[in-house]
């Protein structure tokens, strides 16, 4: 019996210490496999927080100030987020809708004439649920300039940010231009028509011709009498459609720093250019080879309809821009000082320095972009 009980204690001894030897790799496996899990799940949560702090920082940047600012490893990343590039904006979803034909649009005259035709059109292809191709820009007008829509706006934006009202196209399909084929109707609409003149005199057309080219747009849509959601249309193309490259935008703050970091200022737009006064008639003040020099310019453009014209007439009917020398009484009776920063934000005067003299006087601190800004 002793001997029986001393082998089978032995024999238990054994086992123990086997399963001690078996036992030790199983444990450090175990050891390593806690501290991996250990590490992953810390920098997981690091992660985590690192996002999150992100997002609150651009969403709402004072939200965890307070609370960021009691981490010291925090500053290296908040600088990050400062300088990373901001994300796109979120389009909103473009409108469905079965378009009747194409619209191409020619706008004429100044910028501010061809930027309130523009608005016009979008609001005309938004009515008759037609796809407006990227409006051309004038290059005959007095100005002669070459650029084109992409040069002064923002393409891209103007396409993107109405696309839930209207679709915009840069250029037609190949199968509708003239290369193959295809006569596009080319016509100028009605001056200041309403929505009643398009709804029942254009859109029929669209049965016949897929696509119309109003070759001039200074006919303008109807001020009055609109429908308010067709109003608030042409005022979002204007005030958010309409951007401007970014390199213009660039210079135009380079330009207002400039203004900025000499004082107050006002901006000061006399309309008072050749062509203005050519169209207008206009010619008070100026001497009689100016006065010829303008009707001859007049009669240059066929497009301008008014060719004889009386500037007494015109002026007495409150249709003549003011002179330089009347807009430095109106600037004074206003009550600016001889001290006010002047921007004069026009093209080339008429009678350059000769009819700025009496606004300079009254006004020496007048300046304009060919003195601010190198060439």
């Amino acid at each position: 019996m002793e001997v029986r009980s001393e082998s089978v204690g032995q024999s238990r001894v054994d086992k123990n210490k086997a399963s001690v030897q078996a036992g030790q790799p199983v444990n450090q496996r175990t050891r390593l496999q806690v501290w991996f899990i250990r590490v992953c799940s810390s920098i997981l949560i690091w992660t985590c927080l690192v996002q999150l702090f992100a997002v609150t920082e651009l969403w709402q940047p004072q939200l965890l100030t307070g609370w960021s600012s009691r981490f010291t490893g925090m500053s290296t990343f908040s600088i990050h987020v400062e300088n990373a590039v901001p994300s796109p904006p979120i389009l909103l979803p473009a409108r469905n809708y079965t378009s009747n034909g194409f619209l191409k649009v020619s706008c004429n005259g100044g910028l501010n004439q061809m930027r309130a035709a523009i608005c016009d059109m979008v609001t005309i292809a938004r009515l008759l649920n037609l796809t407006l191709v990227v409006p051309e820009l004038d290059k005959k007008s007095f100005w002669a300039d070459p650029s084109n829509f992409e040069d002064i706006f923002d393409v891209t934006h103007f396409i993107d940010s109405i696309r839930d009202e209207v679709r915009i196209i840069k250029r037609l399909p190949k199968r509708f231009t003239r290369r193959n084929g295809y006569q596009t109707l080319e016509m100028p609409p009605v001056s200041w028509s309403n929505e009643k003149y398009y709804l029942e005199q254009i859109l029929p057309l669209y049965g016949k011709y897929k696509v119309i080219h109003f070759n001039r747009t200074d006919s303008r849509l109807a001020n009055n009498g609109v429908p308010l959601e067709l109003q608030k249309l042409r005022c979002r193309v204007n005030f958010q459609a309409l951007k401007f490259t970014p390199q213009i935008e660039a210079l135009g703050q380079k330009l207002v720093n400039i203004l900025r970091a000499n004082g107050p200022f006002l901006a000061l737009h006399l309309r008072y250019e050749m062509d203005m006064l050519a169209f207008s008639g206009c010619t008070h003040g100026c001497s009689t080879e100016e006065a010829e020099e303008l009707k001859r310019l007049r009669y240059a453009f066929p497009w301008w309809k008014e060719k004889e014209i009386i500037s007494e007439a015109k002026r007495s009917q409150g249709l003549c821009p003011l002179t330089p020398e009347e807009a430095a009484l109106i600037l004074k009776a206003l009550g600016f000082d001889n001290n006010t920063q002047i921007y004069i934000a026009s093209g080339e005067i008429y009678g350059s320095e000769r009819r700025l003299a009496a606004l300079r006087t009254a006004f020496p601190r007048i300046v304009s972009y060919h003195c601010l800004l190198s060439w």
